[in-house]
């Protein structure tokens, strides 16, 4: 008689946990649908403005060369622009270390490609990064992850330049931060003065790198060197 009340409360107790497993699965599946259908509708959404764009620069949409067109650019405008979904702790959350190091730690020629807000062209170059650990240190490569965060969003250079010091700076507590971007702008290249040797140097120091020159100085000197 136990044994056969034991076998239909352990009956009970699976169905329950099926139950529960299943409302969960199905709970899940919803959200992931209806992040895959916001996800489609936005995309739908600026296909449609490409092809408005198109049609009102005097093109035929219809024809064999542009009939993808809108929706490629459309995809590569997301892909151009993922940043906007990425934050720095995403990234670094499992990659920032306790070490007692407290010389110049420098990765320097880390290319970035972004998109000047102001005309939505290309401006590309590299970004030269330099940090002073205050007995934390970063996977290298995770600088160049923020960098690609930062960079793949509608921007200036200066704010660029910036907002990579600060993200470092807030991170690590670090003594001191030093960032430089060199990049060619095509607003300046392909249209307006087109200027095909001007580039844009922008730089941010922080902590010692701003308060020290020996520190500063050292930086630079390392990272202008070929």
């Amino acid at each position: 008689m136990e044994s056969h009340h034991a076998s239909e409360m352990n009956g009970v107790v699976t169905e329950y946990l099926k139950m529960c497993i299943e409302s969960k699965h199905n709970g899940l599946c919803r959200e992931e649908d209806s992040k895959d259908t916001a996800g489609s509708n936005k995309l739908s959404c600026i296909e449609r403005a490409y092809s408005t764009i198109l049609s009102e620069l005097g093109e035929d949409v219809d024809r064999e060369g542009l009939l993808r067109t809108p929706l490629r650019a459309a995809k590569a405008m997301q892909f151009l622009t993922k940043g906007y979904k990425e934050t720095t702790q995403d990234i670094l959350n499992d990659a920032i270390f306790d070490e007692n190091h407290e010389e110049m730690v420098i990765v320097k020629d880390i290319e970035l490609f972004s998109l000047c807000e102001h005309h939505l062209v290309p401006f590309f170059g590299k970004a030269h990064i330099a940090y002073l650990p205050n007995k934390k240190v970063v996977g290298l490569s995770k600088l160049a992850r923020i960098v690609e965060i930062y960079s793949r969003r509608l921007q200036v250079q200066e704010r660029l330049t910036k907002q990579i010091a600060s993200a470092i700076t807030e991170a690590l507590e670090p003594a001191g931060v030093a960032v430089v971007i060199e990049a060619v702008h095509m607003c300046m290249v392909m249209r307006g003065v087109q200027k095909m040797n001007a580039s844009t140097v922008t730089s941010v120091m922080l902590g010692r790198f701003d308060e020290d020159p020996k520190t500063r100085k050292d930086f630079l000197a390392l990272t202008m060197k070929k």
